[in-house]
């Protein structure tokens, strides 16, 4: 059974997130579990999701961009309040912001789609992302 879709092209941060994510080289955005996720091979970011609270009790952030940080980042992002784990990404690596913040630095977040870009990304594409300068 499908998951039925559970966003809108409209919410908040999601057209910045897209332009984004899909400006890297092989990028492509496709529908898992009802939210988009943005892969080059891997998924290397998603949009919307949840933070685990305790067990059985999640938080809802419809509007998180869900990333994987380099683990020289990791202690700094853990630091910041800004930033939480989201449930099932969170046992991988996996952290996340929300986009809904007025407050939203997009270059920070392109730095962040970078790193989580470069994780995953084939060598091939990594050495085309970085032909470009």
């Amino acid at each position: 059974m499908a998951h039925p879709i559970v966003f809108s092209d409209d919410d908040p941060g999601l057209r910045e997130l897209r332009e984004i994510c899909l400006a890297l080289p092989g990028a492509e955005e496709r529908i898992s579990h009802g939210r988009p996720t943005f892969r080059a091979g891997k998924i290397f970011a998603a949009f919307g999701g949840s933070e685990k609270l305790s067990p059985g009790n999640h938080r809802m952030v419809p509007s998180a961009f869900i990333f994987t940080p380099d683990g020289v980042d990791l202690p700094a992002i853990d630091e910041d309040a800004r930033f939480f784990v989201p449930a099932y990404y969170g046992p991988y690596g996996g952290r996340a912001i929300d986009l809904a913040d007025p407050g939203v630095d997009w270059a920070e977040i392109a730095e962040l789609v970078d790193a989580s870009y470069r994780r995953v990304a084939p060598k091939r594409l990594i050495a085309e992302l970085d032909a470009r300068g």
